[in-house]
């Protein structure tokens, strides 16, 4: 077996920094009536750390996995028989067609932007589209990481540079109580991109970039491109085991290939093509496959415009009204043609000579 490389991570924290991190949620004086009961609860809380204990409920694997008697977290383990039942559903041919809309802009009027986001605008634009179609539409709003209460989208660990065996499918990375590192929203957005036929994408560019809350969310995807999805094969995270595993051949399994996706990019100065071409390029690598070319569109909206007036700007942009309802309308012709067995994939029977 190939050694994992060490000497990074910090040591661990001592009793009293754990307090004065612990603490910091507690700064608001109305907390001082229970400081008793916040004592007791810091001290739970300081075992849970030291001793790493990242999944307290766990239950046997069963007869599905490699592994029965290994004990898997109770959590993944409903994450992931709610992805196979929720795949189960996108493939019955009985059922309606499901778009899912992903908002990529990190502002609504819940919070300190105060005004909606003019992405946010842009899916409604969709829905109205998709729904006349008798499309169900499942809509996913990331704004809310900055609105609703201790919402998260926690960061990829990387797990797959160690070794693809070690990236399960759904991650297993969290929750981890002993970090306190709980309600990831993950766990329910995989659902939503299994379930779906179609995902399409609206997004503003923030820095010559997507924003931080898509990007989280594309990068905790990475499992779902060549994932592995029996943790009991590398003994939950085990790196030796995974690297052994991915030596001995791997086979890359594309959990999300064969959905339809389109994308919607704007902005007001730059930026607009190289990101676009940067989450086609991800959407393409997963297996997704696009709805042709007017599915795919970045604008401008007040290009060197006053970002006060930019709603204003939108109102009157018709054009761009129409472009952006031209990709709902090519999703859906794409997804009809997708379940009808006749959208053409000319590549869809090559085998890949370098698969990752």
């Amino acid at each position: 077996m190939i050694e994992p490389r060490k000497g990074q991570a910090p040591a661990v924290l001592k009793r009293g920094e754990f307090h004065l991190e612990f603490q910091r949620s507690f700064f608001d004086p109305s907390f001082k009536a229970v400081q008793t009961e916040i004592a007791k609860v810091e001290q739970v809380a300081w075992e849970n750390y030291i001793n790493g204990n990242k999944s307290p409920i766990t239950a046997k694997a069963g007869p599905d996995f490699a592994e029965p008697d290994y004990d898997l977290s109770v959590e993944w383990k409903s994450t992931r028989d709610k992805l196979i039942a929720a795949e189960a559903t996108q493939k019955d041919s009985s059922t309606k067609s499901r778009v899912l809309l992903v908002c990529g802009s990190a502002r609504n009027d819940g919070s300190c932007p105060g005004e909606i986001s003019k992405t946010y605008r842009m899916t409604k634009l969709a829905v109205e589209i998709l729904e006349a179609g008798g499309i169900e539409v499942d809509q996913l709003d990331l704004s809310l990481l900055i609105s609703d209460y201790d919402k998260h989208i926690y960061p990829c660990k990387a797990c797959v540079s160690t070794a693809m065996p070690l990236c399960h499918w759904p991650c297993s990375c969290y929750p981890n109580h002993g970090q306190r590192q709980t309600n990831d929203w993950m766990a329910e957005i995989y659902e939503k991109w299994v379930a779906a036929h179609a995902v399409i994408i609206m997004t503003p560019v923030y820095w010559y970039q997507t924003p931080g809350v898509l990007k989280l969310m594309i990068d905790r995807l990475v499992c779902a491109d060549g994932g592995n999805p029996d943790p009991t094969t590398t003994s939950g995270k085990n790196a030796k085991k995974a690297k052994d595993i991915e030596l001995k051949g791997w086979s890359y399994p594309k959990h999300l290939a064969g959905r339809v996706y389109g994308l919607v990019v704007h902005g007001d100065v730059a930026g607009i093509e190289g990101v676009r071409r940067s989450l086609s390029d991800w959407l393409d690598w997963m297996g997704l496959v696009d709805a042709g070319a007017l599915s795919r569109l970045d604008r401008f909206v007040g290009y060197y415009e006053s970002y006060a007036e930019s709603h204003e700007v939108l109102d009157r942009d018709l054009a761009m009204q129409k472009e952006v309802r031209n990709v709902a309308r090519a999703v859906m012709n794409a997804v009809a043609e997708l379940r009808a067995g006749t959208l053409l994939m000319p590549d869809a029977g090559l085998d890949r000579p370098r698969p990752k």
